[in-house]
């Protein structure tokens, strides 16, 4: 296939989300888990970005200044903590269902986010480049993982940062992080995840290398029945998150 004809699009992936794409900002609802999910990994993305651009995580607006692309942002739930804390963000989905709720919250909310339905390919065309680069919880639902992946480093500019998380394809998550959480626990519909289109921690190094990147942290992520919460956890087994960072020019 050429490479204007690749694409990074599962549409049935983007047709599965739209179906769901009210429920964003319910708590109680089909993204319940990525409500649950968000205090660690806001914590984590701050704490990472502060270090490297040399800014006080502690501060109001820690993010002052960077510009941030939050690709495959669904409803917002991470674009708009990302804004209030100073950040320019750019919030993109394929989905325009999803685009129009978050749209419609952050402007309740007030919250300044430029949100658009558009793809990492096509932003990477325009010439977008960012500071930081989120890239949460989306390699499992494209179609082209290396694509996507070598599209997303291309828009990260010097000294900058590129955040994947996702689930890791092991027999250990198959059970917890989609048996369990789709048919026991209920987190989740049934078929949010498919085995198959998991991805290794080794399958995301790979092409952020080969695009320049350096990788810097690593970190699985558990959830504590006990505590009700997430975590961090050296267990990358099932959750995890990576980041990378390109060299400054």
């Amino acid at each position: 296939m050429s490479e204007a004809a690749r694409t990074t699009i599962d549409q049935a992936e983007v047709d599965r989300f739209s179906a769901m794409a009210a429920e964003w900002w319910d708590p109680t609802g089909k993204f319940r888990p990525l409500h649950k999910f968000n205090p660690v990994r806001l914590t984590y993305i701050r704490d990472l970005v502060s270090a490297q651009f040399g800014r006080d995580p502690q501060s109001h607006r820690p993010l002052e200044g960077l510009r941030i692309l939050d690709i495959g942002c669904g409803g917002g739930l991470l674009s708009e903590p990302m804004a209030r804390m100073g950040a320019e963000v750019l919030g993109a989905d394929a989905s325009e269902k999803n685009i129009g709720i978050a749209k419609a919250h952050a402007a309740g909310s007030g919250v300044p986010v430029d949100y658009r339905a558009v793809t990492a390919e096509a932003l990477a065309e325009g010439g977008e480049t960012f500071d930081v680069v989120l890239n949460m919880e989306v390699v499992e639902h494209v179609s082209d993982v290396d694509f996507f992946l070598t599209t997303c480093a291309s828009m990260v500019r010097p000294g900058g940062m590129m955040f994947v998380a996702t689930i890791n394809r092991t027999l250990k998550a198959a059970a917890l992080a989609i048996f369990a959480a789709e048919n026991v626990l209920r987190w989740l519909p049934r078929g949010t995840h498919q085995y198959e289109k998991l991805v290794r921690p080794e399958e995301i190094e790979k092409p952020l290398t080969a695009s320049g990147l350096t990788m810097t942290d690593r970190t699985g992520v558990f959830f504590n029945p006990l505590l009700n919460q997430w975590n961090l956890s050296k267990d990358m087994d099932v959750n995890y998150m990576l980041v990378a960072r390109r060299a400054s020019a």
